[in-house]
Formats: C-alpha cells, sequence, structure tokens
C-alpha cells in the first residue's frame, strides 16, 4: 500500500477540503489520464469537521473516477463517474460498510467494505511500475532506519513478487508479511508451507473486525458519545472470525487481527481464546487494540495474545477521541502501559502510511505523548506512557519476538543480523 501510495495524490496534512480539491486538480494537471486515485484526508484536521460529499468533485472531474481514501484507509470519497463505472446504486447494503446517501442520493462517501465497491474497478499495477514503487519504498524506509517492516494483508501474488525481487538482489528490505484473509491466499500458503528465507517470511494471515474511531467505524460496546443510536460496526459476522481461528490454530499459523474499539477487541479476544490454551507460543496478535474494555485486559495474559500497537495513533486522535469515546470510555485507550503488564513485553510499530514513517516519531509519541508543539504539556494520558527502554524494545527485541524472528533480529548480539543505523 504505502509503496504504491507514492505514485498517487499525497493529501496528508490538508486542512480543508478545498485544499483537497486543489492538491487533485494540481495532479490532474500533470498526470491527464486514468483514475485519479489520493489518500491522507482526515476531516478531523479540518475546521468544518463533516466528511466531505462529492459534488465539486463531479464538477471538476464529471469524465474522470476519482477515489480519495482518508488517512486511516476505513473511509473514501468517489465521484460520479467512479460510482457509475463501478455499477454502485443508492440502497445498496454490504456487510460491514455503509454507502452514504443524502436525500436518497449518494454522497459519495464509502466506508469500510463499500469501498471495495469501487477500488476493485481499479486496474492494478504492472510488474514494472510494481517493482518501481516498491524499490522507491525502500529507500524511504531505509532513510528512516527500517530495516524490516510487516506487510500486511498482501495477496499469494504480492509474495511471489516479492520472493523474486529478494532473489534478484533488487529488494533488500527484510519483510515480515501476513496474507490476507481470502480462500485463495489460505490455500496458497497451506499448500507451499510457511516460507522462511534471510529477508522473507510469511507465517500469517491479517484479518480485520472493526473499521477505525475516526470515521465511527469502530465496533464499540456502547453508542458513540456524538453519535446517539451508532456503535459503529464488524465488518464480518462473527462467524467468520471463529472459521479462520479454527483452521489456523490446526495449522499452526499466526492470526494476526485489527481491532479498534472495545466491542471488536471483545469479539477477537473472546474468540482467540477458544482456541487458545494458557503458555501457548503460536504468538496470536491483536493489531491496534485500541479501545479495550478494563474487564478484557487479563484476556491478552492469560491466553498469550499479543496487543501489536502503534503509539503515535495516541498522538494522532487525541485531539478528539474523548467526543467519540467519552471521558471515562477513553481511559481504555491507547493504554500501552496496561496492555504491556498483560505479558510483560509489547511490539511497537509506525503503522504508514496511515501514520508517519518516522520511527523517531514513534518512540517520542510512544514515551513523551505529545504533539511537535509540546501539547498537551503534561502528555497525553500519561498514565500509559512507556518508558525509553520499553519503547526501544518494543521497537526492536520485542518487534521482532511477535514476528518470530527474536533468535536473528532485534538486538545487536553475536550472529544476529547487523541491521541498524548511525
Amino acid at each position: 500500500g504505502y509503496a504504491l501510495s507514492l505514485n498517487t495524490v499525497n493529501l496528508v496534512e490538508t486542512t480543508s477540503w478545498d485544499e483537497v480539491l486543489d492538491r487533485v486538480s494540481k495532479f490532474a494537471a500533470k498526470n491527464k489520464e486514468g483514475w485519479l486515485i489520493g489518500r491522507g484526508w482526515d476531516q478531523n484536521d479540518w475546521q468544518a469537521k463533516q466528511f466531505p460529499t462529492r459534488e465539486l468533485l463531479d464538477s471538476l472531474f464529471p469524465d474522470r473516477p476519482v477515489l480519495l481514501t482518508r488517512i486511516d484507509g476505513h473511509a473514501a470519497i468517489a465521484n460520479n463517474a467512479a460510482l457509475t463505472l463501478a455499477g454502485v446504486q443508492p440502497g445498496i447494503k454490504i456487510t460491514g460498510g455503509d454507502l452514504v446517501s443524502v436525500n436518497g442520493k449518494l454522497s459519495g462517501l464509502l466506508i469500510d467494505n463499500a469501498i471495495s465497491l469501487v477500488s476493485s474497478k481499479i486496474p492494478g499495477p504492472g510488474a514494472q511500475q510494481l517493482k518501481t514503487a516498491l524499490l522507491a519504498a525502500q529507500q524511504n524506509c531505509f532513510a528512516f532506519g527500517l530495516t524490516t517492516v510487516d506487510d500486511c494483508g498482501i495477496s499469494a501474488y504480492d509474495i511471489q513478487t516479492l520472493d523474486g525481487l529478494h532473489k534478484s538482489g533488487d529488494l533488500k528490505m527484510r519483510i515480515y508479511a501476513m496474507l490476507s484473509d481470502n480462500k485463495r491466499n489460505f490455500e496458497y500458503l497451506f499448500a507451499k508451507g510457511k516460507i522462511k528465507t534471510d529477508r522473507l517470511n510469511v507465517r500469517s494471515f491479517k484479518v480485520y473486525a472493526d473499521g477505525a474511531l475516526g470515521s465511527r467505524g469502530a465496533s464499540l460496546l456502547a453508542d458513540y458519545s456524538d453519535r446517539a443510536g451508532w456503535k459503529g460496526f464488524l465488518l464480518s459476522n462473527p462467524a467468520h472470525f471463529d472459521s479462520v481461528a479454527a483452521i489456523l490454530s490446526e495449522k499452526g499459523f499466526q492470526m494476526c487481527t485489527h481491532a479498534i474499539g472495545d466491542s471488536g477487541n471483545r469479539t477477537i479476544l473472546n474468540t482467540y481464546s477458544k482456541y487458545l490454551k494458557p503458555g501457548n507460543d503460536l504468538r496470536w496478535r491483536i493489531e491496534h487494540a485500541q479501545v479495550v474494555n478494563p474487564a478484557d485486559f487479563g484476556i491478552f495474559g492469560k491466553y498469550n495474545i499479543i496487543p501489536s500497537v502503534q503509539p503515535t495513533h495516541a498522538t494522532s486522535d487525541m485531539y478528539w477521541a474523548e467526543e467519540r469515546l467519552g471521558a471515562k470510555r477513553v481511559k481504555g485507550a491507547y493504554a500501552f502501559k496496561d496492555l504491556l503488564k498483560q505479558n510483560g513485553w509489547i511490539p511497537l510499530g509506525t503503522d504508514f502510511p496511515v501514520e508517519d514513517i518516522s520511527t523517531f516519531k514513534t518512540f517520542y509519541a510512544a514515551v513523551i505523548r505529545k504533539d511537535a508543539k509540546g501539547w498537551p504539556a503534561s502528555g497525553y494520558q500519561p498514565e500509559n506512557a512507556l518508558s525509553r527502554e520499553e519503547a526501544l524494545r518494543g521497537m526492536t527485541i520485542w518487534a521482532a519476538k511477535s514476528n518470530f524472528e527474536e533468535r536473528e533480529k532485534g538486538s545487536l548480539e553475536k550472529n544476529k543480523f547487523a541491521d541498524f543505523i548511525i
């Protein structure tokens, strides 16, 4: 995702819908054919914090399809040309998603699974385009000291591409790859078995429990504090999560599930606990573990479930998280120290391109929990700040451990890879 995004419209840090439109227009003037794709807008950063609608996009690009994805990847805005090309009509119902309509007319806003109705119509990259994008992404990663990347939710074809680029010597980045949750990928890896080279490790699957807090798609146990009658939603029926957990437990593969809301986290924790025994070493992960009910923290430790967190989510969301969750519930959000206590270790990541690629910002957010201007003065929910040593371990040896790679990387020791920057 990050590699291909380098060739699309960068909408990160836009301060208004007008600025989004301006960036897209400038990009379109230089790239005159094909879909207009962009990512990075966040309505919470705008003075008017409402979601955008498609009218101005339709006016600017009446014949050219446009799809602009929110920073978290869980919402997008499409123009009429894109909706028409995809055959999207008002009234379509989709599990784990929402096609937003206003007065019976599609607004263009797509939430979670609804995005794929349009994105699936975008032509995929050619082999050379993908190679060029991956090599450009590699250079950016190395510049920030990233020497292993967890690539989450990719396809069997992507695995073959990465392996080929490793073998040719073009791609040097070490990759821990998680296949996306679909039948073709399950069949591919079950037949092939776990893949392990010096630079590629494939033994896990990425599953999505719910959406994101910023787009109100995260599944909550009680209503959103700023939207009565709305709790968000799960992206699949709970029976689906159970079926995936059952087969991965049987086959001995790792399950890594995105869960944001306290209901999403509880659903996955309960699913995992059905198949995991205390003391197991399958290292099943919950990605983000962003909002956890106080009654559920102990399940992580009881069943050796790994909370895999990204500290900059806390400092990105802290301006509006309490509006979504309320003063009491927000105390169980971004609770890195409380999560650390459950197993005695916690892996930390950047979650780029959702967040900044910088590892230094990850460290700062984990320890200081302030923005670049030093706000808030005492740090955001400082009781859940990590120590410097904990943050460093989370970004190195504990991150390696979450990937079953602690014996070959994550610390400067004899017989381990010398992967570091100065």
